[in-house]
């Protein structure tokens, strides 16, 4: 199976879920409109790929609850990031905070994360406690990963070390939980199910790094967001802190231009210091790194040659994504 077939699948339930209005509208009317933003629907369609890798067609449908809790999840943290981050933008429309208002995306934010859970408590009873270790073991790894986030907007110390760690726990973590409970879902054994968390932990590191590139040379068009936005913000992306480590002159005007005001200027001034340093060459070949990684956890599955081939399809869609 496809990501695009996966992601359809999912859209399709995500259509087909009924949320309360009347009294409640004021609730679930931003629920509704944050999970119908659109999207890759990356992560449960991973899920569903996964599950369908290990367990055949009829492992879709049980998978699907657990796809749509995961989905649920992603969606909640986005109405949360963009409180934190004042994001009057997602997905190249207002954000639910800038629709309504910071306590509707809070509490709209918790009702998601409820409703994710009990998504997630509809698998199959057997496999109900593995599954929840595994999503409450992620869902903490990446409220972590969102505390070291924010605390680095503050921090001088942060180094490519620690922003890997960082992105590990924030965007690996759910991608690998959504390979390892789809795996789980499908009758994978506990080593598939293992390599298959690796998989989708290391495919997070690449696409997360890909995606900090996009926020400097990608089309806002297509990418959702404002392109800037991390420049802007003082984000300590991959971009940054490999520019801040270079010890070239350039790192030295850097931290001149990263004190500049937010606007296009400082966009310009900082993207033409990172194209001194030939960044886009070095995110390549740190996101090749990952992707080759990611394809060797892949490799020591049992899945067949073809079973594997949608997730090499995946890593290369990914990777060389420009949106």
């Amino acid at each position: 199976m496809k990501l695009s077939d996966a992601s359809a699948l999912v859209e399709g339930a995500l259509k087909e879920v009924k949320l309360p209005g009347g009294d409640l509208a004021g609730l679930y009317e931003p629920v509704t409109y944050g999970l119908s933003s659109g999207g890759k629907r990356l992560r449960p369609g991973l899920l569903l790929m996964t599950a369908e890798a290990f367990g055949a067609e009829s492992a879709v449908e049980k998978a699907m609850p657990a796809a749509l809790g995961l989905e649920m999840f992603h969606n909640f943290t986005l109405l949360h990031d963009d409180v934190m981050d004042n994001s009057a933008m997602r997905r190249n429309r207002p954000s639910v905070q800038a629709k309504w208002d910071v306590n509707t995306a809070i509490l709209s934010g918790d009702t998601m994360l409820t409703l994710a859970t009990h998504n997630m408590m509809q698998v199959p009873d057997a496999l109900l406690r593995p599954v929840l270790d595994v999503f409450n073991d992620m869902a903490i790894k990446v409220y972590e990963g969102q505390r070291l986030d924010m605390d680095f907007e503050t921090r001088q110390d942060v180094t490519t070390d620690k922003y890997i760690e960082m992105i590990g726990a924030k965007t690996g973590a759910l991608l690998g939980a959504a390979s390892k409970i789809g795996a789980m879902l499908g009758g994978a054994s506990e080593k598939d199910a293992a390599q298959m968390e690796k998989f989708g932990y290391l495919l997070g590191l690449a696409f997360q790094i890909q995606d900090d590139w996009l926020d400097v040379y990608g089309d806002s068009n297509t990418f959702g967001k404002p392109i800037g936005g991390d420049i802007n913000n003082g984000k300590k992306s991959f971009l940054l802190l490999t520019a801040l480590e270079s010890g070239t002159p350039e790192a030295s005007a850097l931290k001149v231009a990263m004190e500049m005001p937010a606007g296009d200027t400082k966009v310009k001034t900082v993207t033409r210091i990172y194209e001194k340093l030939n960044l886009s060459e070095t995110v390549r070949k740190q996101v090749n790194h990952y992707s080759s990684e990611a394809l060797s956890a892949l490799k020591k599955t049992s899945l067949s040659d073809a079973a594997k081939e949608p997730f090499k399809a995946l890593i290369d869609k990914l990777t060389g994504r420009k949106k």
